[in-house]
């Protein structure tokens, strides 16, 4: 993931994914601590996510937030919509994000609908084939949207402006 950017952290809104509860048996009894998946953006096409492990879940949930602020990434979100179709597998999971238009809304299921919502696209359709586990759902989303380009991007690539594209 080459295009992480640093971002006013004001701006960012958490979103909770999953948590696990995990329980340790010992000679004592039992131990119980929480794993929670948290996606953290701006709306605008900036988008990170972190997990965190705790004691209680608001610790974990607090952990899950500072630790996907550190690893924040700009994707291209061009009229509400992402610019192409994506695929792309982390794990199990694998998942599937295509440009929709307008009006159609975030078609998606519950660890991808997080992600998409928070990076700020508003209409989408995606799907998830194979695991359905939330942390690899999460951590495919995002790789998929890290691999988007924008048109300048391309045409900057093949070294053609974009006046020349769109004229002839």
């Amino acid at each position: 993931m080459a295009n992480r950017v640093n971002v006013n952290t004001e701006e960012l809104k958490d979103r909770l994914v999953a948590i696990n509860r995990v329980v340790k048996v010992t000679k004592g009894g039992r131990t119980f601590t929480f794993a929670a998946i948290v996606v953290v953006g701006d709306g605008k096409g900036v988008i990170g996510y972190g997990l965190g492990k705790a004691g209680e879940v608001t610790a974990a949930i607090a952990k899950g937030v500072e630790a996907a602020k550190k690893n924040l990434i700009k994707v291209p979100v061009l009229k509400g919509t992402v610019p192409h179709e994506q695929a792309a597998h982390f794990g199990g999971a694998e998942v599937l994000i295509l440009p929709a238009s307008e009006g159609t809304g975030v078609v998606a299921g519950g660890a991808m609908r997080a992600v998409l919502e928070s990076v700020g696209v508003k209409d989408v359709l995606a799907k998830s084939k194979g695991s359905s586990n939330p942390h690899n759902l999460v951590k495919a989303t995002i790789l998929a949207l890290s691999e988007m380009r924008d048109a300048r991007t391309v045409a900057q690539h093949r070294g053609v402006s974009l006046e020349k594209v769109f004229r002839g």
